[in-house]
């Protein structure tokens, strides 16, 4: 199996809340770093617990309209984050509304095509924007 499969994968499996599975091909020692919150995850178990919370605070979270980018021993994905505000974010209460946020995640392979470390990038404000915590931005 190809590393863009691999990422696939995981992908499916987050989508199926099958999380023993998503994190099937991560190595004991994988770091992963989400990049708008300035954190960083260790290990299959953390990650899973990272991505448990996305699900806490958007129950219906999905990953929409996947593109992936073999480049060797990294993938890209670029999807479409979905889901209702239904759980709280941090210390905002729930909105009930609906997000659908670009996100781009990077993943690095080992010889073996298992996964030794991942990042991921998405717009925070866009967040906050479509759940009506903020305003949007006026330029000008």
């Amino acid at each position: 199996m190809g590393n863009v499969q691999t990422h696939r994968d995981a992908h499916d499996a987050f989508n199926r809340r099958d999380y023993d599975e998503m994190v099937r091909a991560f190595r004991a020692d994988a770091s992963y770093v989400d990049h708008p919150r300035g954190m960083s995850v260790k290990g299959p178990h953390e990650f899973s617990d990272w991505t448990q919370g996305w699900v806490r605070t958007f129950s219906d979270a999905n990953l929409r309209n996947p593109r992936y980018i073999d480049g060797g021993d990294h993938t890209v994905a670029l999807f479409e984050g979905t889901g209702t505000n239904d759980g709280p974010l941090g210390t905002l209460p729930p909105t009930n509304k609906r997000i659908n946020v670009p996100f781009c995640e990077v993943m690095r392979y080992d010889e073996d095509g298992r996964i030794v470390a991942g990042e991921i990038y998405y717009d925070n404000v866009t967040i906050m924007v479509q759940l009506g915590h903020m305003q949007p931005l006026q330029s000008g």
